[in-house]
């Protein structure tokens, strides 16, 4: 399971190798600047932009290191007596789970701005974060270090407006946020959703993508729409406030709840949307004894 940790170490201009060649020196501690200590000393980083941890993940992390050891060291720096942890809280969790008392690290002297790049860069490297997470990381380095966005992306390697897209899913609602951190919207989702001013609108626009399956294209033409004032969602002829509405071209996803319901009622099952959570549901019957059963079906 380790060694999947490395299958995107050149993703990065500037990887772990590269922080670690330069002013790392080694700690009194030991002797040079790998070895093993008590996982008792070492303290996990209060700056790890990283806070959630798949349990699976940990589970099948845990067993591989049973098995096989921790063939990676984790990162650590002298911090008095103990040490601090740089990189590698994952293998640290599994191999503490797993039981083990020392465990081989990779002692650096780093200043608590290396400490975080670091930390950064390896869980960026290795798509450990969550794009809320990475968002919450840049945005916390930036303001203890007072870099601009450009400054930072030359430091990790990275383009600045991945850096600027991503600190601006921070300024979304909080239900927007944890949509994207659970993976249910991307950020390109999010990114379209921004265009929308107004917060209600963008938690609205939210589950509207969600519980239609919207792409991030039919998102955009969504958010279009609805700035400039028309109530048609994604796909539908525009019309503006107050208008009659047009119909609509429904998306896959809406689609299967018509086929769905017609099946269940054996009749014909229409759904129009008219903005993010308004449209009617229209049921056709053929004859008097279909809408008996109709209205028995919705009495029940």
């Amino acid at each position: 399971m380790e060694r999947a940790d490395n299958k995107n170490n050149h993703r990065m201009g500037r990887g772990l190798e590269s922080l670690f060649g330069a002013g790392a020196e080694p700690a009194q501690q030991t002797e040079g600047t790998k070895g093993e200590v008590p996982v008792a000393v070492i303290e996990t980083n209060p700056n790890q932009p990283r806070k959630h941890f798949d349990p699976e993940e940990l589970d099948k992390l845990k067993q591989s290191i049973r098995e096989h050891g921790l063939l990676q060291p984790v990162v650590v720096r002298p911090r008095g007596d103990r040490f601090q942890l740089i990189a590698g809280e994952r293998r640290l969790r599994a191999a503490i789970d797993a039981g083990m008392e020392n465990i081989p690290v990779h002692i650096v002297n780093f200043d608590d701005q290396k400490t975080m790049e670091a930390a950064l860069v390896e869980n960026i490297q290795r798509s450990d974060l969550n794009p809320i997470e990475k968002a919450q990381g840049f945005k916390d380095y930036l303001a203890r270090f007072q870099m601009t966005h450009d400054e930072l992306a030359k430091r990790l390697g990275m383009g600045r407006p991945t850096i600027t897209n991503l600190v601006a899913l921070l300024d979304l609602p909080a239900e927007v946020r944890e949509a994207v951190r659970t993976g249910q919207i991307t950020t390109g989702h999010a990114k379209a959703i921004k265009g929308m001013a107004d917060a209600g609108k963008q938690v609205s626009a939210c589950k509207q993508i969600i519980t239609m399956g919207l792409s991030v294209h039919a998102t955009e033409q969504m958010v279009r729409q609805q700035v400039s004032g028309s109530v048609t969602p994604p796909g539908g002829t525009s019309t503006k406030s107050g208008g009659d509405s047009s119909p609509d071209l429904k998306t896959d996803h809406v689609r299967g709840i018509e086929e769905e319901l017609a099946s269940k009622l054996a009749m014909k099952v229409a759904i129009k949307l008219k903005g993010p959570e308004k449209g009617t549901v229209t049921i056709a019957f053929e004859n008097n004894d279909d809408f008996e059963r109709l209205i028995e079906r919705l009495r029940l």
